[in-house]
């Protein structure tokens, strides 16, 4: 059914595609477990306090509005982040904005946080009567913001009391001059007002592949000093590594294997620069245990997917996880 379902999907527009697949995800989930829940590994992983029932999590971005968190857990990941989520809806940028290179297991998206706003997001995540692993909520600041700090204070505040974890997302290359926020001291000033904003809750740091060594090394240092709980290496990358694909030379973001390599980079850049003293959770390029352990043992506590859905199915997660035990 899974094999079908994705053939299915692969006809339509990519947009029509995701919304699809989210509609399905969330009826789904209202049914129970139909792909076998959580895969539930004999140690798991603890970062922050959390106990993640395995080390595969799925990355913001898929969904976005917390419409079917019960059946992305029932793919079997240990941990789902829904998001990003701003204060106020907006309906992100122009379509179309989501291309699928099929010839090169990739994605460009220059979405630009669509999204109906925190709100009514939480509405849904508090009306779940359980949810069977861990649940991260992603921020971020609307796009015609006059105070972004305190668009992500805000953010924070309000999902604290519903997130297992909250992910502060300076990374996404689709907002203009959202990652200016990755340089200090705009991150420090940033990162003290979601500290104090948090009640408690731990607090994640995404960052993108594209920042030097030396942007890697400030992030690093920024995230220790404001008390940032652990660092998610990385989002979507605006550079352009051979591609085979007519969308190629589409703006935004790409995903997907070819940013493989460059992923697993700064996940040992930013390893060096912590010295361990950061839990790392590694992101991008991602679409096997095979792939998945080598950033394990790169320094990764976790690792998240999203773009080899798209291309290896929804089994994917269960895959990676039983290949983590």
């Amino acid at each position: 059914m899974a094999r079908t379902l994705s053939s299915a999907l692969f006809a339509l527009d990519p947009e029509r595609a995701h919304r699809a697949a989210v509609r399905s995800l969330a009826l789904w989930g209202s049914l129970g477990t139909p792909f076998g829940g959580v895969v539930e590994n004999s140690q798991g992983v603890a970062i922050a306090g959390i106990k993640f029932p395995n080390r595969v999590g799925l990355a913001a971005g898929f969904d976005k509005d917390a419409e079917a968190i019960a059946g992305l857990f029932a793919l079997g990941f240990g941990a789902v982040e829904v998001g990003t989520l701003t204060p106020r809806a907006q309906p992100g940028n122009p379509k179309p904005r989501l291309f699928r290179l099929t010839e090169d297991e990739a994605v460009i998206n220059r979405m630009g946080f669509n999204n109906g706003g925190v709100d009514a997001a939480l509405a849904r995540i508090a009306a779940l009567k359980k949810r069977a692993g861990v649940l991260g909520i992603n921020v971020g600041a609307n796009k015609d913001s006059d105070d972004r700090v305190a668009d992500y204070a805000l953010g924070v505040a309000k999902a604290a009391p519903h997130a297992d974890y909250i992910t502060i997302n300076v990374s996404s290359p689709n907002t203009p001059g959202l990652r200016d926020l990755q340089s200090r001291p705009a991150l420090d000033e940033l990162l003290a007002a979601a500290d104090a904003a948090r009640a408690g809750t731990p607090l994640f740091l995404k960052i993108a592949p594209d920042l030097d060594r030396a942007g890697i090394e400030g992030a690093v240092r920024a995230a220790i000093d404001n008390r940032i709980d652990a660092l998610i290496v990385s989002n979507t990358t605006i550079s352009r590594p051979p591609l085979e694909s007519r969308y190629a030379g589409e703006a935004g973001g790409l995903s997907g294997k070819p940013l493989r390599a460059l992923a697993m980079a700064k996940l040992i850049e930013a390893r060096e620069a912590s010295g361990g003293a950061l839990p790392l959770i590694s992101a991008g390029g991602i679409d096997s245990g095979d792939e998945a352990r080598r950033r394990v043992d790169a320094g990764a506590a976790m690792v998240q997917i999203y773009s080899a859905l798209v291309f290896k199915g929804p089994g994917l997660a269960r895959e990676i996880a039983r290949a983590l035990r």
